[in-house]
Parts: C-alpha cells; sequence; structure tokens
C-alpha cells in the first residue's frame, strides 16, 4: 500500500462515519428496483445457496479473473457501480482488510465495476474520488452477474468459502472490522 493510500485511509474512515449519519449506508438500487430489506446491510435474505456462480471478467490491466480459479481461499467480491454514490467510501475500508491478509494468502479481495465503465473510467473514477482500489478491480460485468449471487443493491459484499460456496451477501457499506468479522470463521481468525 502506498503512503498515500495510508494517509486517506483515516479520511475515508471519517467520511464513512458521517456517510452514516446521512444514512447512505443503504447503498443504491438501480431506478428500476425499489430498495428491499437487505439495503440495510443484514444478510440478504435471497441470496443462493450451494455453488458461487463462475465467472471470468478482466481487472485494469486486462488480465483475466476467474472465481474458480480461486478456490481453496475465502473470496470477498465488492459488486459495486461507478453511479453509485456510497460506493466510493467502500475502497478505503477494503483495502485495510486486503492489506491485512496480504501476506497470509488466505483471502482473496476483488471488486467487481457492474455499470459499464471501461478500465480508464474506473482509474479516473478512482482518482477523482479518492477511492483507488489496492485489490484487483474487475469490469466487463453487468448487474445480472450481481443479481445471480443475490445482490439486489450497491454496493454489494458477497463473501465465498474456500469450498467455492455463497457464505453471506449483504447489501450496504461496510466498514473494515465488520468485513474481518463476516470472514472470521472462514479464515480462523
Amino acid at each position: 500500500m502506498t503512503n498515500r493510500a495510508h494517509r486517506r485511509a483515516p479520511a475515508a474512515s471519517g467520511a464513512l462515519a458521517l456517510a452514516a449519519l446521512f444514512g447512505v449506508l443503504a447503498g443504491c438500487a438501480p431506478e428500476a428496483e425499489a430498495p428491499s430489506a437487505a439495503d440495510s446491510g443484514a444478510p440478504d435474505a435471497a441470496a443462493p445457496a450451494g455453488d458461487a456462480p463462475d465467472f471470468t471478467h478482466p481487472d485494469l490491466r486486462g488480465e483475466p479473473f476467474r472465481l474458480a480459479d480461486h478456490r481453496g481461499r475465502t473470496v470477498v467480491i465488492d459488486f459495486w457501480a461507478t453511479w453509485c454514490a456510497p460506493c466510493v467510501f467502500q475502497p478505503a475500508e477494503l483495502n485495510q482488510v486486503f492489506e491485512s491478509h496480504r501476506e497470509r494468502g488466505d483471502l482473496v479481495v476483488v471488486g467487481v465495476e457492474i455499470g459499464g465503465a471501461t478500465p480508464q473510467e474506473v482509474r479516473e473514477w478512482g482518482l477523482e474520488n479518492e477511492a483507488v482500489a489496492d485489490y484487483p478491480v474487475l469490469t466487463g460485468a453487468d448487474e445480472d452477474l450481481a443479481r445471480r449471487f443475490g445482490a439486489l443493491g450497491f454496493p454489494a459484499m458477497v463473501v465465498v468459502s474456500p469450498e467455492g460456496n455463497v457464505d453471506s451477501v449483504t447489501v450496504g457499506l461496510k466498514t473494515a472490522q465488520e468485513v474481518e468479522e463476516s470472514i472470521a470463521h472462514l479464515i480462523g481468525s
């Protein structure tokens, strides 16, 4: 992680707290969808049980990322979109989680932009919003992929077990501590 990211993490955490005061932690839903009870950040009751749907999408460098290639490790997937205002706060929190597990290798963190933005647009969005992710960010996905995991709003966090099963789906912003709590039973922390 760069020094720049370290300097921004406290500001992002402060912004996350401020966002909570204004009620944006519920997340965004596309205009065609009304927010559901899952938008509170609680596990989504519609989350599919069993195997996580496999997918392959390129990261910002054009390298393919295939979910099935990460069996044996816990995977945190952050589904988000550049049009989702609260989504700007999630990368700082996930950067902390990513960094704390980087050397252990027990966790994969990946962001999946579902709004159709190009890699260049995602890079520009990250810089403009001080929301640069230290973990891989994928492009080329759409909302249908998120829905296949049970996510009906954004940002949505999906935790996939080392066995490849969907463990949990939550909609709304998560602090680094909340993410750690949601994966602890899978990584033995």
